[in-house]
């Protein structure tokens, strides 16, 4: 009995003809890259996080680079806006499992959360073919000291988050790569 064509062929084989016939994706990009950091790879010293920094996706802020944070020793925390309500679960989970101490809300200029509102953005999901639930929260904003103070609110409110810590924001600029505080008032 024969065996099939992709049998008979490494994975590798296999993976290097398909990409022969097709473009290759941006997550092929990623896997290439991958192989070439694991080839010099060597695993740090366990983590020992002491803050928890929660901030928006946008690809534009590398939170290592810009806050010069050493390996291991910060939780970072990402969503669309850099919202606390989204990062709550998270939150509690670094706090209680592995020990953070202070926690820096971070949000950023030029933020894509600010150019739509929650009706332009739910009516945009519901053209692209998406089920919108009635209500639901976007969490856009318009204002970022304002959204910042009240992301610090929310995080006062909630009872799965350590109020006996530190907890500051921040604004981002990314014209310029400077961080600066907002005053909570």
């Amino acid at each position: 009995m024969s065996r099939s064509w992709a049998a008979s062929c490494s994975a590798d084989d296999h993976y290097a003809g398909v990409r022969e016939h097709a473009r290759m994706s941006r997550i092929d990009d990623i896997l290439e890259a991958n192989a070439r950091y694991a080839q010099t790879f060597e695993p740090g010293p366990p983590p020992d996080p002491h803050v928890a920094l929660i901030l928006c996706m946008d690809a534009r802020i590398d939170p290592i680079r810009a806050l010069g944070l050493p390996y291991g020793k910060a939780h970072i925390i990402r969503n669309a806006g850099g919202r606390v309500a989204d990062a709550l679960r998270s939150l509690a989970v670094s706090q209680v499992v592995l020990g953070t101490e202070e926690v820096a809300i971070i949000h950023h200029t030029q933020c894509g959360m600010m150019t739509l509102s929650e009706t332009e953005l739910g009516a945009r999901l519901a053209a692209a073919g998406r089920i919108v639930p009635e209500g639901y929260p976007f969490l856009t904003f318009e204002d970022l000291e304002q959204v910042a103070r009240e992301d610090l609110a929310t995080y006062r409110a909630s009872t799965l988050v350590r109020q006996d810590i530190v907890v500051r924001i921040f604004i981002f600029e990314v014209e310029t790569g400077r961080l600066h505080e907002v005053e909570s008032e």
